[in-house]
């Protein structure tokens, strides 16, 4: 069994770390962290479309599913998960042109190019969230990223943190959600804005300090650990 304390400070700090973070910061190791990530995620993505699913990129308006609960259901339910791509929606702010997980992934689907971003979205989707049955909010992204993560080599989690729980704490902790104060503005404050009408992070090229990775991982403990 897997526990979470879920550390709002930690996810305050995360938030405010990207915030100010450069969109462009790449290195020597960030960018082999980025190349794993896109590799392995490919390799899942085969694991994917071996394993019946079939990913159908999604061309309506909007988003393809209402929340969590109706991905999940609908995946189980029909094998088929419904890919918003990247190209309809990459953050609120554009992040730069270059960024290594727009990149062509080699993947087609229905005529449709995927880029690394898309092939990832769909892995995460189904081995982050419809495999442990975690929502979309803070507590069900950390869960997701902390046991889809335990898929991808240590090399790729930087990558991946920065993708993911930087992108999640920014989105729900981020200094544009808080009073003067810096406190989060709570359901019912006049200034609070519901998730549907947030705006998405800007996606961004940097690497968190390594001790970030640690204090994350450290906010899970299991049965074995106690």
């Amino acid at each position: 069994m897997l526990d979470l304390r879920l550390d709002k400070n930690f996810c305050l700090e995360i938030a405010d770390v990207y915030d100010r973070a450069p969109t462009w910061a790449p290195d020597r190791e960030l960018a082999r962290s980025y190349r794993a990530l896109q590799r392995v995620s490919l390799r899942q993505f085969e694991l994917v479309v071996a394993g019946g699913i079939r990913v159908e990129p999604w061309r309506g308006g909007g988003l393809p599913y209402r929340d969590s609960a109706e991905l999940r259901g609908q995946v189980r339910r029909t094998r088929v998960l419904k890919l918003h791509l990247t190209a309809d929606g990459h953050g609120s702010v554009p992040g730069p042109d270059d960024h290594p997980m727009r990149a062509d992934s080699g993947v087609e689907v229905d005529g449709v190019r995927l880029c690394h971003n898309d092939v990832f979205r769909v892995v995460h989707d189904v081995f982050g969230h419809v495999a442990f049955d975690q929502g979309f909010g803070p507590r069900g992204e950390f869960t997701a990223t902390y046991l889809h993560a335990r898929m991808y080599p240590v090399s790729a989690r930087s990558a991946l943190f920065t993708e993911q729980i930087g992108q999640v704490c920014w989105f729900f902790f981020g200094p544009h959600l808080r009073d003067r104060s810096g406190v989060p503005r709570p359901p019912g404050d006049e200034g609070y804005v519901p998730a549907r009408h947030r705006p998405y992070p800007q996606p961004k090229v940097f690497a968190f300090d390594r001790r970030y990775l640690d204090r994350f991982g450290a906010l899970f403990t299991t049965e074995e650990s106690r």
